[in-house]
């Protein structure tokens, strides 16, 4: 969910009650939490839980809905809105609405209850391989310079 008006740390305190859980958990704690962004992270889990379903159902991929759990749940920070409140004597106060976007991943619990065998959910697919360079050499400190020649 991208620009959630609320600030990325209070949709943490949210979210740190659902992390590990199993969904069906997960969806009554966020029922029973007196936080304004709980019913977001309920509509969140609902759509991921959603999507879920659509491939067990429509893509033939093997998915068992009873044992998703949320694998991770993230609330990052949005853009600000520079906002300014006024202040005694004709002066300005500035301050900053912050925005949040928040991700969250369901996967499925192995049979063991241990180990997840397949990330559903908002950021399934949004793991893409990471290249990397191989080491430069550094030149040492002293190796390319000449000294110079003082003559007295």
């Amino acid at each position: 969910m991208r620009y959630l008006r609320v600030s990325p740390q209070k949709a943490r305190l949210v979210l740190e009650l659902i992390k590990g859980r199993k969904v069906e958990e997960a969806r009554n704690t966020l029922l029973f939490t007196k936080k304004r962004v709980a019913a977001h992270v309920g509509k969140l889990l609902q759509s991921a839980l959603d999507n879920a379903n659509f491939l067990s159902a429509e893509k033939n991929l093997d998915v068992e809905l009873d044992n998703l759990y949320v694998k991770s749940a993230i609330a990052n920070d949005g853009p600000r809105m520079k906002r300014i409140r006024p202040a005694p004597q004709g002066r300005a106060f500035r301050y900053q609405r912050r925005i949040s976007h928040i991700t969250l991943v369901l996967a499925e619990r192995g049979n063991g209850g241990a180990g997840a065998s397949r990330p559903t959910g908002a950021a399934a697919g949004a793991a893409a391989p990471v290249k990397r360079r191989a080491p430069v050499a550094k030149k040492a400190a002293g190796a390319g310079k000449k000294k110079k020649a003082t003559a007295k």
